[in-house]
């Protein structure tokens, strides 16, 4: 044990029992259940506005995670309603890819994992594996070969967004997926490529991260560190490093490749930095002593990553660990208040524009509700 926050944690754990789960996961889909009613064919905002989400159209990196939650739904209850929805945005999100809306950016995982990917393994329809094909030839088209990564942001050849974020570790099981279902190589050639090259670049030595980092344009060398969503350029964004967390076991899973010997520091720096009540502040610049808003979200991501973590014997004790993160949320940071439409509570979106500080946020509720069947259900097969 490293330090007194793990030993807090696995204590914490073991105060989780399966009516425990069964009543935090039951809770979790009367929410969803009651949103539906709502939002109808209409997708949820990125984070909630006192509470209430905003309902917009298919336009944004984060409606996966609102399908996501849906087929959880669906795998939890067996309930026609929730599959039957989760279709209908399937079919939105068809759409979006035949239109190419607002797609000129990385985050096609994540938008189309939680919805095309799920889709197929839970109804094996044709469909939805073409869809997973389509999605993943639209990433695949962001690839930049001077640098060998998949460029975040904006249009290709773009000189100033010549980078990638740590979030595109989330992307990349897309490509696995349609590797997998296609037979075509090409797919995992390009996400071990990103793969490698992330993990000797956004990942510094120390085992802390910078949110995004950059290449020369013309000759795709790495250039520099820096933040869009962190503190500083500098500071270490809690959700970044919680992105780490899971991202390297999610990938590592696909591959027959040593683990990154780094993993188990990046670990112990996100747990190090855990303030009293193991919740952390969006960036870990703030502390007890000098605070600021706490993000939910990047705990709950970092326990889905540490319970698939467990998987590959990849982190002491780790499920025990992801157990006592997710007690914490779930006592302190979940209401039965129906009326405030998040799962989880007191999330932060991106501090620096203002956007979604101290609120419910989609991904924060999906990770969440992830972690409660990962730990209920050691078999569920997840949809990254």
């Amino acid at each position: 044990m490293n330090s007194t926050n793990e030993q807090r944690l696995v204590a914490l754990g073991q105060q989780v029992t399966p009516a425990w789960l069964e009543d935090q996961i039951h809770s979790a889909i009367l929410k969803i259940e009651k949103n539906m009613l709502r939002f109808g064919e209409q997708f949820p905002s990125a984070c909630a506005t006192d509470g209430v989400y905003r309902l917009k159209p298919n336009d944004d990196w984060t409606n996966g995670f609102w399908t996501g939650m849906l087929w959880l739904a669906y795998e939890w209850t067996g309930d026609s309603k929730f599959r039957q929805l989760a279709k209908t945005n399937l079919d939105s999100f068809q759409d979006r890819l035949d239109r190419h809306f607002v797609l000129d950016h990385h985050d096609i995982g994540f938008l189309y994992s939680l919805s095309a990917v799920a889709g197929h393994q839970l109804t094996r329809e044709e469909a939805y594996r073409k869809q997973v094909l389509q999605a993943a030839d639209v990433l695949m088209a962001r690839f930049q070969t001077r640098g060998n990564f998949i460029q975040a942001w904006g249009k290709m050849g773009d000189a100033k967004e010549y980078r990638l974020i740590i979030d595109s570790l989330i992307n990349l099981p897309l490509l696995f997926r349609a590797s997998q279902l296609s037979g075509d190589s090409r797919y995992r050639e390009v996400a071990q490529k990103h793969y490698q090259t992330l993990l000797h670049t956004v990942i510094k030595p120390d085992a802390t991260t910078y949110h995004t980092y950059y290449f020369d344009p013309q000759t795709g060398e790495p250039s520099h560190g820096a933040t869009h969503q962190g503190n500083s350029d500098n500071s270490i964004w809690a959700r970044g490093q919680s992105w780490g967390v899971l991202g390297i076991p999610l990938n590592q899973h696909y591959l027959d490749t040593p683990y990154p010997v780094i993993y188990p520091q990046l670990v112990t720096v996100f747990l190090d930095h855990l303030p009293a009540d193991l919740i952390p502040y969006w960036d870990f610049d703030f502390t007890d002593e000098k605070p600021s808003e706490k993000d939910s979200s990047a705990l709950a991501i970092a326990a889905c990553g540490l319970l698939e973590a467990a998987k590959q014997k990849a982190y002491p004790e780790a499920k025990q660990l992801a157990k006592g993160m997710i007690y914490q949320l779930g006592t302190l940071y979940t209401t039965q208040d129906l009326q405030n439409e998040g799962v989880l509570l007191h999330g932060v979106y991106a501090h620096s524009e203002g956007k979604g500080i101290d609120e419910p946020n989609l991904w924060g509720d999906y990770f969440y509700l992830e972690a409660l069947m990962r730990l209920q259900n050691p078999d569920w097969k997840n949809y990254w």
